[in-house]
């Protein structure tokens, strides 16, 4: 099966994607493109995965560079491939031939670019990175390196939705205790549930930083199985493990 790549118009000078699970190796419950190479998916199958993204990107294998995901704001300037992933959620090159990916499963995957000073980024940033300021923190990492933050792109992928993510009281009062502007990000669901928007608060996050344009490609990952891993999902049918999507970006 060819793989699906979702792309943004607004990312169209760069080599870019969004990945589905479709077009992969993997079977059972990694069925399709897993590209996590820290799930219990067989390591064979997922460097298979993770080469026929390298190949969709124009890039050597070795190339196409993730970092070990911890949700936390730390993010890694990459001048060259590594071999030994660095622990932080966010990476900015102004390298070509090397594409930044980050793998999510419903966190968001944010892909950055600069195309007028060839500078890119991408982010994986989940409830906890985003609060503690990932996104931000990419911003300036890329500015650093010769972005102009108002010519920056920011764009959001597949990720879960306000309607598929309920939370508890204590995760609503860590956002509060940040900021109470922060309860726009909130709607009342059953009893004493709420329903959060992950993406919306990316996108506030990002426009904070300043950037000239911010988006989300409005695809949920709870919500469409076929096309997309979920962790959440996962958790509710009582499966063992599940896959990650790739998203993917190169000078």
């Amino acid at each position: 099966m060819t793989l699906e790549i979702l792309t943004s118009d607004s990312l169209s000078a760069l080599r870019h994607g969004f990945f589905t699970r479709r077009g992969g190796a993997s079977s059972g419950v990694f069925a399709g493109l897993n590209c996590g190479q820290g799930s219990s998916d067989q390591t064979e199958i997922v460097a298979i995965n993770r080469a026929r993204v390298a190949e969709a990107m124009g890039v050597q294998a070795d190339h196409l560079l993730s970092v070990y995901q911890v949700h936390s704001a730390d993010v890694v300037t990459v001048t060259e491939p590594f071999s030994e992933k660095p622990k932080a959620d966010g990476m900015v090159t102004n390298v070509p031939g090397i594409a930044l990916s980050v793998l999510s499963a419903d966190c968001q995957p944010v892909l950055f670019a600069d195309p007028q000073a060839g500078v890119i980024g991408a982010a994986h940033a989940g409830w906890r990175g985003a609060l503690d300021g990932v996104l931000d923190a990419t911003v300036d990492a890329m500015v650093n390196i010769g972005a102009t933050r108002e010519n920056i792109i920011g764009v959001i992928g597949p990720c879960i939705s306000q309607s598929a993510y309920e939370v508890g009281p204590e995760f609503f009062d860590d956002f509060m205790a940040n900021d109470q502007e922060f309860g726009r990000f909130f709607a009342q669901g059953n009893g004493d549930r709420m329903q959060f928007d992950l993406p919306g608060f990316g996108l506030s996050r990002l426009r904070g930083a300043g950037i000239g344009l911010a988006e989300w490609t409005r695809h949920c990952t709870f919500s469409d199985a076929e096309r997309f891993y979920s962790y959440r999902r996962t958790v509710h049918a009582k499966e063992a493990d599940y896959g990650r999507l790739i998203s993917a970006i190169t000078l």
